[in-house]
């Protein structure tokens, strides 16, 4: 019984989607935040949920009259094996596998499925089984999809797992004790979440990565290890304890050199390392998220042959799984312990044991079982089969057993039989397979060369028996086959095992492109065929199907569908019909007008002008026709895909037959929109009549059905539907749906490779349907022909690359023509044959005849006139030709000169010389000339790495010096300046007036101290440049000897220590960088040298040449002598003549490119007679040939020899005749026996002489041919050097990019550095600038402040004041001018507030508010002093203004100075990098270059490694070295120990004189410290205090205040003058005020009395008005007041001003 949820175990999903938003914002939160108060209440382990309410059902519309239980799944035939797992074992016979929208559970022996559909309908994307296999996960694809936990073997829905992810699952995993569950998601999340699945919780969550994830495994060995893979990348990933919580935190792996692969495939082993596989076949052993190994076969070959696709650790064996179908088992030790030996990181291995599945076989997964307590395998092959595998390997292990086989992907077409339980499907797979849905069985499978990508079930007319099926393949063939019984076969009967077999019955090529659409017309007389190639073919359909011909369509053909039977009678019937009304219509029109007395024209009425619509919108591609159905005899329904999908469109076809059907544009004449098809169009439609329903099939793998109520579809029939998710949403689309044949059974098959069935329930038929099952459990299968067994088999077309009908017909056709006109050819060439043969008899008759008798050759000529004629026209017909011919003539007289320009002229002959007496014989070199660029790159050279190390080594000495230059010159340099301004301001006084003689006696002492300081000056600036060449003479502490330095160079270069390129230690100096450059030039040079070499051997060979040219010559010469001799001899005393030697046509081979027209002619007539040998006569030549054979003999040469040889061979004999005749005397027999014995002798002499001269050239060639062996063995070697140099050439090109890219890099990081270090220079004499000006505004404050302590003088009470006002801020002083202007009295009182006023005791007596003002010299204060202190306030002003302004400035041009250092520091980082980058790529360059296979010839004497007194077998560890260096080494041996004795005496004497100079050192120090106490000493006992003497030199005078002394003496001489002046005009003006005061005095003696009498005045008054004057108070009150305040203001005015 399924337990309803309590409510504290219901889940409450606003709940969990509340959680899932703050575990979206956490990240990897570990625990979701809960109230104080709130407790979640953990789920009880009895809860189930009910499936009922979980599973996706079937959808329908509100107003959808027919049951939702339309259709009841049945069964499913498919299998997705592309998937990248798609299987699980529950038990020892019973696997689970994905089906579209279902899990189905399969037993292999019962073969019955149990099925779970998805909870939301959106597809599922993995399944996974719990360690316990009492659970399996299934995660779901969709919207927020779930994770559904389900039991077994009870299969209730347990828990489900929300908000994982957002659209899709693509792993999951549990961990090996089964409480924790990883699951991954797809794009665009790719989130990694760890559940509490019990609970239903989320544990962990993060973001895997950012490309496809493919894997999420749990470490075997630690639960908190887990690892993903995918696109390109591999993260291992740990739940690690922080404080605030558990987290996860992942590690990406890094390739490294490795290149980067796709993972598929990876486990972990017990010590935490990682194997992970590659998709070229190879593994890789992960440590610490790096490649530590590439693990490879040996032999470097890969460990599969393609990608790895899983890998297993098991009972401490390692097992990999391949594409290539083999399954191999390593050695987990030697895995595990693996480490590189080289630099290419691969360790090779061989496998402990493989198992090979097959050539077909790709194997994407396996999982383990026990199966009665024994370990089997059972493995997901991608072409379509489930294996069962025993790797247990031993002499018991099981061979491979396939349990199931299915269509490997998409299913391509399927067909069901019009009689039976049978349906049919094909797939690129190259199978077809025959399904009984009855009985839920696959019956039979044959499999061709080719995918199926169409097929069609025969109809009954076509075959009553119901086993013919048409097949259309890929490459064009359709194949016909036939289903029948073999157990009714006569032979076989209750034999056969098989229940169903196929046969090939026939099999033709219509299409030379995929086939896509097969039909057979409704009376099944003819077969359609459709193919992309964008033919129509059509057959006669009989016993054997023929050919009636094809037609060629706009487009592929996408389907083929006869129109109804009516279509031709009622397409007539409608055309007759329209033509009748026209016609009614036109007479009518006519007799209206004629009744109207109206001529009759025959115009038809405008129709008014409607509003033109708004412009179509037409995609640029067209949208694609995806199926169709009939509607009426011309009227068709269509649903279209892309732009146009989301409709049906109702089309007609066009009745103007004759217009172009690619140039037609025809619109649709009805439209129904189909809900939620915009995005996912209708792909298949197919029909139920007994139940009128309407099926479609979708994009997404969906499966929709209308009832059909009416005849004619509209909009309001196709609005109610009903729906359900079959197939897989994303690559499930539906590819076909069929009717069984009694419409009881619906069949879909689909993209994913499966194949459902359902039962289709209509009303009223619930009782009789049990019946119906029953009935159609027992399949019929169709009887064989007749006479099957006695056929022979059907010849299959195996070549996709056959002729098809077409084809093979032109072909044919084309034979036929070629044998016709071959006939012709012969019959003539036959009847010239004869005529031929006739001539020949007739002239050999002739010939036979008395000469008499015999014609003339000129006789058999008919008319000489004919042959004249032909003369003259072939004469003309050659001028034609030639004229014709004139610019093909000059076109190829150019073609032969760049010809000859590129092949002779570049090539130098070569030409062999033959010994005369033996078969010695020596051949020049064959050479090519140079090559220009090659002498080009010799001759110039690219310097550009030598241009930018000289630039870095300037920058580098430049930097140096600037460092060396010290920085305390600067101060000396602004005193100077300071001073130099001074001396000018000294000697240019603005003016003089007269003084006194003491005042030019000072004038005369500034002088001579400013003379005395200048010179003091130039003493202190002598002494501090000594000391700076002193201290820049001395080294730093890091500095070298130069001289040291050199020596130490030439030592290590000189050493004698030979290091091998492979060597770690070894290091390239700039000289010895090999670039492509250096290469090229020593490739140029060392062809350079063979070349010359080469050339030099063949100008002896030449040189030999002619020297037997003129050695045949000479032997000539000899041999006429010989002869001319010989003559006067008799016969028997000749000696025998030497043959002359001959040229051989190959030591003249420059005669063989000259040539001229006989040489042209005779090559024509060669080719000409090679001709005719190989072919036979095709005609008979003419009489004019026969006329010039007969007439023409060959003419004799009067230079022949044979002919002047006769001749004097003739005379000879003559002449001794006559000699015979006549008997000579005794005197001259003397003389003719002196004559002969000197002939003897001459005739030996010159035969000698003959001899010799062969002999003699014989040995000079057997000397050349001896020296040119030994150079052919230099040649070799060079060659193969050339060919070392060629291929470390090509290695250089290969890496020139990276080299140059780094030089460029490094030439534009010196180009910077180079800019930055000019920017830092002008900046810094910026900042000396400033810092001068500062100074100079500093001592010019300094000045002025001193001027003012001056002015001052001693005891001043208005010290304060004047200071205050020197140092008003320059705001203060602007304000109080400003105040003052606009309101004196608020101004002084806003400033007594801001800064405090000197005040006097007696005006604070007077009145409180009597104050300073700045602004006015108070009373007592010289006017002078407080204007000259008002002044020097301006001056100060502009001073600290100018110091403000210069010092901003210095900051800023500090700012961007230290600025420009960090840069600099960055860029010398950078630099240093790249340098060191590119010392790395000339590493591996060389090691590059290192692996290169260097050829050297060696002696058996050269071979000293010798191993026991044998030669080694192996030198792989030897090293091939020159006698001289190894002599050199051996001297060296034997120099460095005598160097190293040297170097010690050498060592020895610098140590003592080190000890030496340590210690004059350490008493100079001594003496130095005893002066300085001394001078601190003599300090403190003058002056008090330590001083700075240089300072205390440089300010012992102060100019300034010297000049303000004297500046302050003639003030006071004025003043003094002035004074007395002022003094005499106040002796006058105080005996002025004397009388003005006894004058005042009087009055105000006046005014008392006037006062007593009128206070008299008003007492009386007062008495006289008593009670009255009340009214007088007030104003007397006021006028006492007011007197009271003018004479205080009386008062304050005479002590101001007083007289």
């Amino acid at each position: 019984m399924e337990q309803e949820p309590a409510e504290d175990a219901q889940p409450d999903p606003s709940g969990a989607e509340g959680n899932l938003d703050e575990q979206d914002n956490s990240e990897v939160s570990s625990e979701p935040q809960k109230g104080p108060e709130e407790v979640k209440k953990k789920i009880p382990e009895t809860f189930f949920y009910t499936y009922e309410d979980v599973y996706s059902g079937p959808y329908a519309t509100d107003d959808f009259e027919i049951s939702t239980d339309l259709l009841i799944f049945k069964h499913s035939f498919g299998y997705d094996c592309t998937r990248p797992v798609n299987l699980m074992m529950m038990d020892g016979h019973t696997v689970g596998y994905i089906a579209g929208n279902q899990v189905v559970l399969q037993n292999l022996r019962t073969k019955t499925q149990k099925y779970i559909r998805s909870s939301r309908g959106g597809g599922i994307g993995f399944i996974t089984a719990h360690p316990s296999k009492e659970y399996f996960a299934v995660g779901e694809k969709g919207k927020k999809p779930n994770i559904v936990i389900y039991t077994y073997p009870s299969l209730r829905p347990y828990r489900i797992l929300k908000g994982g992810t957002e659209v899709a699952y693509v792993f999951g995993d549990f961990n090996r004790t089964g409480t924790l569950l990883a699951s991954v998601g797809s794009s665009p999340d790719y989130m990694l979440t760890i559940w509490d699945w019990k609970q239903e919780e989320t544990l962990l969550r993060s973001k895997a990565f950012a490309q496809d994830v493919y894997k999420v495994m749990f470490s075997a060995e630690n639960e908190e290890h887990l690892t993903t893979s995918g696109s390109g990348h591999i993260r291992f990933w740990k739940m690690a304890l922080t404080l605030t919580g558990l987290k996860l935190q992942g590690a990406l792996g890094r390739f490294g050199k490795t290149a980067v692969s796709d993972i598929t495939s990876f486990v972990e082993l017990p010590d935490g390392k990682v194997v992970s596989g590659t998709e070229w076949g190879n593994l890789l052993l992960w440590e610490g998220g790096l490649i530590k190994v590439e693990l490879c076969q040996a032999g470097r070959k890969p460990c599969h042959e393609g990608p790895v696709s899983q890998l297993v650790f098991d009972e401490g064996e390692l097992y990999s799984v391949g594409k290539d179908g083999v399954i191999r088992m390593w050695n987990f030790e030697v895995v595990d312990t693996a480490d590189h030996v080289d630099d290419t990181g691969l360790v090779e291995m061989e496998p402990m044991n493989e198992l090979w599945l097959g050539k077909n076989v790709s194997l994407n997964f396996m999982t383990k079982i026990l199966d009665h307590d024994q370990p089997f395998w059972y493995a997901q092959d991608t072409s379509g089969a489930i294996w069962k595998l025993d790797l247990t390997f031993s002499n018991m292990t099981h061979d491979p057993e396939r349990v199931c086989t299915f269509h490997s992907g998409s299913i391509e077409a399927i067909g069901v039989s019009p009689f039976t339980c049978l349906m049919a499907t094909t797939a690129l797979d190259r199978s077809v397979r025959i399904y009984d849905f009855g009985s839920n069985s696959q019956l039979s499978v044959i499999k061709f060369n080719q995918g199926g990508t169409a097929l069609t079930w025969a109809p009954a007319v076509v075959n009553p028996e119901g086993g013919l099926i048409a097949v259309g393949f890929e490459d064009g063939v359709v194949r016909i086959i036939e289903v029948y019984d073999p157990k009714l076969l006569p032979s076989c009967e209750g034999q056969a095992k098989e229940t169903a077999e196929i046969n090939l019955k026939q099999v033709f090529k219509p299409h030379t492109a995929a086939v896509t659409a097969l039909a057979y017309e409704q009376k099944g007389d003819v077969f359609a065929t459709g193919s992309k190639d964008k033919t129509v073919f059509f057959f006669a359909v009989e016993d054997e199907y023929k050919p009636i011909g094809f037609i060629c369509v706009p487009g592929p053909v996408q389907a083929l569908q006869w129109s109804p039977p009516s279509h031709l009678e009622e397409e007539i019937a409608r055309r007759e019909k329209e033509k009748q009304e026209k016609e009614k219509a036109r007479l009518e029109w006519i007799k209206q007008q004629k009744e109207m007395g109206l001529e009759v024209e025959e115009t038809e009425k405008e129709e008014p002008e409607e509003e033109p619509l708004p412009p179509i919108y037409i995609p640029e591609e067209p949208s694609p026709i995806l199926c169709g159905f009939y509607s009426a005899p011309g009227k068709f329904w269509l649903s279209l895909g892309g732009y146009d999908s989301g409709f049906l469109y109702h089309c007609e076809f066009s009745h103007d037959n004759e217009e172009d059907p690619e140039n037609r544009k025809d619109e649709p004449f009805d439209v129904i929109p189909m809900e939620d098809t915009n995005d996912n169009p209708i792909h298949q439609i197919s029909f139920c009549t007994s139940n009128p329903l309407m099926f479609c099939g979708m994009q997404d793998g969906s499966l929709r059905a209308y009832p059909l109520s009416v005849e004619d579809l509209s909009a309001g029939v196709l609005k109610n539907y009903w729906y359900m998710n079959v197939h897989d949403n994303d690559n499930g689309q539906i590819r076909g749906i069929c009717c069984s044949h009694d419409e009881g059974c619906l069949i879909t098959c689909g993209g994913d490779g499966n194949i459902f069935t359902f039962d289709l329930w209509s009303e009223g038929s619930e009782e009789e349907i049990p019946e119906k099952l029953s009935k159609e459990l027992k399949v019929i299968i169709p009887p064989p022909r007749s006479g099957l067994e006695k056929e022979k088999a059907t010849e299959d077309i195996k070549d996709p690359d056959a002729y098809t009908i077409e084809k093979y017909k032109q072909k044919k056709e084309y034979e036929r023509k070629m044998k016709e006109a071959e006939e012709k050819k012969n019959k003539k060439r036959e009847e010239l044959s004869a005529l031929r043969q006739d001539f020949v008899f007739l002239l050999q008759k002739n010939q036979e005849l008395p000469k008499h008798m015999q014609l003339q050759r000129e006789e058999f000529e008919m008319d000489h006139r004919i042959f004249e004629e032909l003369d003259r026209q072939t004469l003309q017909r050659i001028q034609l030709v030639q004229e014709k011919l004139a610019w093909e003539h000059e076109k190829q007289l150019i073609g032969l000169q760049k010809l000859q320009t590129q092949f002779q002229d570049s090539l130098e002959f070569t030409l062999t010389v033959h010994a005369i007496q033996s078969n010695h014989q020596i051949s020049t070199y064959s050479l090519l000339t140079v090559s220009e660029k090659y002498a080009q790159r010799k001759k110039h050279g690219d310097s550009k790495w030598a241009v930018l190390k000289e630039k870095w080594t300037a920058l580098k000495e430049a930097e140096q010096a600037e460092e060396e230059i010290p920085r305390e010159t600067s101060p000396v340099h602004r005193e100077s300046i300071v001073l130099e301004k001074e001396a000018e301001m000294l000697e240019t006084p603005e003016g003089r007036k007269p003084t006194t003689r003491y005042i030019e006696s000072r004038r005369e002492k500034i002088r001579r101290l400013v003379e005395k300081y200048d010179a003091l000056k130039a003493k202190i600036m002598k002494r501090r440049a000594e000391w700076h060449e002193l201290y820049k003479s001395k080294p730093r502490d890091i500095h070298e000897d130069p001289k040291d330095a050199e020596e130490i160079k030439e030592a290590q270069e000189n050493i004698g220590c030979y290091r091998l390129k492979t060597a770690t230690n070894y290091t390239l100096t700039e000289d010895e960088r090999i670039s492509t450059e250096k290469k090229m030039m020593q490739l140029a040079t060392l062809e350079d040298l063979i070349h010359n070499t080469k050339v030099n051997m063949n100008k002896e060979i030449v040189s030999l040449r002619d020297l037997k040219v003129s050695t045949i010559d000479e032997i000539k010469s000899l041999v006429k002598e010989v002869r001319s001799i010989q003559a006067s001899l008799d016969v028997s005393e000749h000696l025998p003549i030497p043959l002359i030697p001959q040229l051989h046509p190959d030591e003249v081979p420059e005669k063989i490119v000259e040539y001229n027209s006989d040489v042209l002619l005779k090559f024509k007539e060669e080719q000409e007679a090679k001709a005719k040998l190989k072919e036979p006569l095709e005609g008979c030549p003419s009489s004019r040939a026969f006329r010039h054979v007969f007439l023409q003999t060959p003419p004799v040469e009067e230079g022949d020899p044979m002919v002047q040889a006769g001749d004097a061979s003739a005379a000879v004999t003559e002449e001794a005749f006559e000699m015979e005749k006549a008997e000579p005397t005794e005197m001259e027999l003397e003389i003719l026996k002196r004559e002969k014995i000197k002939s003897l002798y001459l005739q030996e002499t010159l035969i000698k002489k003959i001899n010799t001269l062969v002999i003699t050239f014989d040995a000079e060639l057997r000397l050349l041919r001896h020296k040119k062996l030994k150079m052919d063995v230099q040649m070799k070697s060079a060659g193969l050097r050339c060919i070392t140099c060629c291929e470390e050439l090509l290695i250089l090109k290969k890496l020139e990019i990276h080299e140059d890219l780094l030089e460029e890099q490094i030439c534009a990081i010196i180009n910077e550095q180079e800019d930055i270090q000019s920017k830092l220079k002008s900046y810094l004499a910026q900042i000396e600038d400033r810092k001068c000006e500062i100074v100079m505004l500093q001592e010019r404050e300094k000045a002025l402040y001193a001027s003012f302590e001056a002015s001052l003088g001693e005891n001043n009470e208005f010290a304060d004041f004047l200071t205050n006002i020197l140092k008003t801020e320059a705001e203060c002083v602007e304000k109080e001018e400003v105040g003052r202007e606009a309101d004196e009295e608020n101004e002084n009182a806003e400033e007594d507030d801001e800064k405090p006023h000197l005040k006097n005791d007696e005006e604070n007596r007077v009145s409180e508010h009597v104050v300073f003002d700045h602004s006015v010299c108070p009373e007592g204060c010289s006017e002078d002093l407080f204007l000259n202190t008002i002044q020097l306030r301006q001056q100060r002003i502009s001073i600290e203004k100018a110091l403000a302004e210069e010092k901003k400035v210095a900051a800023d041009l500090k700012k961007e100075y230290n600025a420009l250092v960090i840069k600099a520091k960055e860029i010398e980082t950078s630099l240093d990098t790249t340098n060191r980058e590119l010392e790395a790529f000339q590493w591996e360059k060389l090691h590059r270059l290192n692996e290169l296979y260097v050829v050297v010839p060696l002696r058996l004497h050269q071979v000293q490694c010798l191993v026991d007194g044998d030669m080694p077998r192996d030198f792989s560890r030897t090293l091939v070295f020159t006698n001289q260096s190894l002599q050199y080494l051996q001297k060296r041996i034997v120099d460095l120990r005598n160097e190293k004795i040297m170097q010690r005496e050498i060592h020895k004497k610098a140590r003592e004189q080190h000890k030496q100079l340590l210690q004059d050192r350490k008493e100079m120090e001594m003496e130095i410290q005893r002066l300085e106490e001394r001078c601190s000493h003599l300090m403190m006992e003058k002056f008090g205090r330590l001083v700075d003497f240089e300072a205390v030199q440089a300010h012992s005078v102060n100019i300034p205040m010297e000049k303000m002394k004297v500046r302050v003496m003639e003030k006071e001489y004025e003043h003094f003058v002035e004074l007395k002046e002022w003094e005499e005009r106040i002796v006058g003006l105080q005996h002025q005020l004397t009388m003005l005061t006894r004058e005042n005095t009087s009055k105000l003696h006046q005014l008392n009395r006037f006062c007593h009498e009128k206070h008299q005045l008003e007492t009386e008054l007062e008495s006289l008005t008593t009670g009255q004057g009340g009214e007088f108070e007030d104003t007397q009150s006021s006028d006492i007041k007011e007197t009271a305040r003018l004479e205080s203001r009386l008062m304050r005015v005479t002590r101001r001003w007083p007289f």
